[in-house]
C-alpha cells in the first residue's frame, strides 16, 4: 500500500504542475486523435499549428527570401555549404538530393518515456492481481510499466526511394505483455518468474517509394483502435479486445499503399498470432483497408488476420476488426469498434468463436483536460481467449486458465491531464463483471478476487513523462 500511495502521489504531483511549454501543448490529446493502424504516427505527441489562410505549406516552394536564408540560389542551384546542417536541404527544392548520407543520418531521431502507475482494487485479492486486466495487472501496489527508449528514422518518399526503420527497447513489468504478444524472444531474455524484465517490442526496417511503403521485422499489428505506447491511448487500462482478441505484435512484412488521399490498403504476412518465431511452418496473412472522409472528420477501417496458429498447423483461424471514428465537433469524438474471430477445428472437435463491441466517447474540456468513457462487451463463447499471462514460460502474472465461457463487460471513466507537452496523467475508474459459468480448469473458478467473484471495481492512475 505504501508503494501504491507513492504512485498516486506522483499522479497528484502531475496535476499540480504549472504549464511552462504552452506553445507545445496539444490542442487535442493524441489519445483522442489516434487512428486505426496508424502505427507509424503514435509518437507525434506535439501538434503542429494550423496554417493561416493562404499560407503556402509546401517547403519546396517557399519564398525566395526564405530559401536564400539557407544558402539556396534558385537560379544557379545549391551551394554545397548550404547543406550544413543537412536538414536545410529538405527546405530547398534546389538542394534536394545534394546532401547524401549526411542528410539521411540527420533524419534519425531518438527518445523515450517512463510510465509509472498503480491500481487500487476494491476486493483486495491476496494474489495481488486484478484478474484478467492486463498492463495494470497488479492490485493494490505500484508498478513501473516500462522505461522505454527508441531510435527511429521515418521515411520520406516525396523525393523517390527512401529507407528507414525503428528499434525499441523497454524495461519494466510490461515485458510480460510483450511476451504474450510475441512469445519466443522475451521468455529467453528474462529469468523465470520475473516481474520486471527487458523486451524488444519493435524492430523493423522500412523502405518506400512514392505511395508505397514496406516494413520488415517486428512491428505492431494493424487491427483495432487501441495501440501499444501508453500516450497513444486515453486510458491506463486496456480493453479485453486488444488484450485477448487481436494480434498486437507481429513478426513479418507489412506493405501500405495509398490509393488516394482518402483510401489506403495494407497487406502482409507474419509468423503467427502472438509468435516471434514460426512454430508450425505456416504463415498468416494480415491486411486491411482504411477510408477517411475529405474533411478528415470521419474514418472507417476494416482489417483481418487469417492463418493457422496451432502447433500442428491444422486449424484455420480468422480475426477481423472494424473501427469507425467520427469527430462530431471540435471537442467531441466518438469511436466504435467490433471484433470477431473463429477457429475451424478438426473433425470431432468443436469450432470456437468470440466477438466484441466497444464504444468510446471523448470530450476535450480545454487544452489540458479531457474526459473519456469506454464501454465494452467481450463474448468468449467457448472459453478459449481469456488466459492469464502467468501461464506462459518464465512469466509472472495472473494464473487464470482457459475455460471462462461467457461475457466479460467493462465500463471505464477517465480523465487526461497534460500539464506540459511531455507529461500525461491518466486517472480512471473501472468496473468489470463476468456473466458465465464457473471455469472448470485451473485455480480460479471465477475471474476476480482470487477466483471467488464475478465482478470487481478498480481505481487506477498512471504518470507518463516523455523525453
Amino acid at each position: 500500500m505504501r508503494t501504491l500511495a507513492a504512485t498516486l502521489g506522483i499522479c497528484v504531483f502531475g496535476f499540480l504542475q504549472v504549464d511552462l511549454a504552452s506553445a507545445q501543448q496539444l490542442s487535442q490529446p493524441l489519445s483522442v486523435r489516434q487512428a486505426a493502424y496508424d502505427y507509424y504516427d503514435y509518437f507525434e505527441y506535439a501538434e503542429k499549428p494550423a496554417p493561416t489562410p493562404g499560407e503556402n505549406t509546401d517547403p519546396a516552394i517557399k519564398s525566395d527570401a526564405s530559401q536564400a536564408s539557407i544558402g539556396c540560389d534558385l537560379t544557379t542551384g545549391c551551394d554545397p555549404a548550404a547543406c550544413s546542417p543537412a536538414l536545410a536541404c529538405r527546405q530547398c527544392s534546389r538542394c534536394r538530393g545534394g546532401c547524401g548520407f549526411g542528410e539521411w543520418l540527420s533524419g534519425i531521431t531518438h527518445g523515450g518515456w517512463i510510465q509509472v502507475g498503480g491500481t487500487a482494487n476494491g476486493s483486495h485479492p491476496t494474489d495481488n492481481y486484478n484478474g484478467p486486466i492486463m498492463t495494470n495487472d497488479r492490485a493494490d501496489t505500484a508498478q513501473m510499466n516500462h522505461l522505454w527508449y527508441y531510435f527511429e528514422r521515418k521515411i520520406d518518399t516525396s523525393r523517390g526511394f527512401d529507407i528507414g526503420g525503428r528499434f525499441d527497447i523497454i524495461y519494466g513489468t510490461d515485458w510480460r505483455i510483450v511476451d504474450c504478444y510475441g512469445n519466443g524472444l522475451e521468455n529467453r531474455m528474462n529469468g523465470a518468474d520475473s516481474l520486471y524484465g527487458i523486451a524488444l517490442p519493435l524492430m523493423y526496417v522500412e523502405a518506400g517509394y512514392g505511395d508505397l511503403s514496406v516494413k520488415i521485422g517486428r512491428m505492431p499489428g494493424i487491427l483495432g483502435y487501441e495501440q501499444v505506447p501508453p500516450m497513444a491511448n486515453f486510458f491506463y487500462s486496456h480493453s479485453y479486445s486488444i488484450c485477448y482478441g487481436e494480434p498486437v505484435l507481429i513478426t513479418g512484412m507489412m506493405g501500405t499503399y495509398a490509393l488516394s488521399d482518402q483510401v489506403s490498403v495494407l497487406a502482409g504476412f507474419h509468423q503467427g498470432v502472438h509468435q516471434f518465431e514460426n512454430i508450425n511452418g505456416e504463415i498468416n496473412f494480415q491486411g486491411g483497408v482504411k477510408w477517411t472522409s475529405r474533411d478528415g472528420r470521419t474514418s472507417l477501417a476494416y482489417c483481418l488476420d487469417a492463418g493457422r496458429n496451432d502447433l500442428d498447423g491444422l486449424r484455420d483461424e480468422y480475426i477481423h476488426s472494424i473501427v469507425f471514428q467520427r469527430q462530431i465537433n471540435r471537442r467531441l469524438k466518438y469511436v466504435f469498434q467490433s471484433d470477431y474471430g473463429f477457429r475451424d477445428m478438426l473433425a470431432g472437435e468443436q469450432d470456437t468463436d468470440y466477438y466484441s463491441f466497444i464504444n468510446y466517447l471523448f470530450y476535450e474540456l480545454n487544452q489540458k483536460w479531457s474526459v473519456g468513457m469506454r464501454a465494452e462487451l467481450f463474448r468468449d463463447e467457448d472459453g478459449t481467449r481469456i488466459v492469464g499471462a502467468g501461464n506462459l514460460p518464465n512469466a509472472r502474472g495472473w494464473m487464470g486458465a482457459p475455460g471462462y465461457a461467457g461475457s466479460f463487460t467493462e465500463l471505464t471513466f477517465g480523465l487526461n491531464y497534460k500539464p506540459r507537452a511531455n507529461m500525461l496523467v491518466r486517472p480512471e475508474l473501472r468496473w468489470d463483471w463476468y456473466a458465465g459459468d464457473a471455469n472448470p480448469n485451473g485455480p480460479y473458478p471465477y475471474p476476480f478476487d482470487d477466483g471467488t467473484k464475478k465482478s470487481q471495481f478498480t481505481a487506477a492512475c498512471d504518470f507518463i513523462w516523455m523525453f
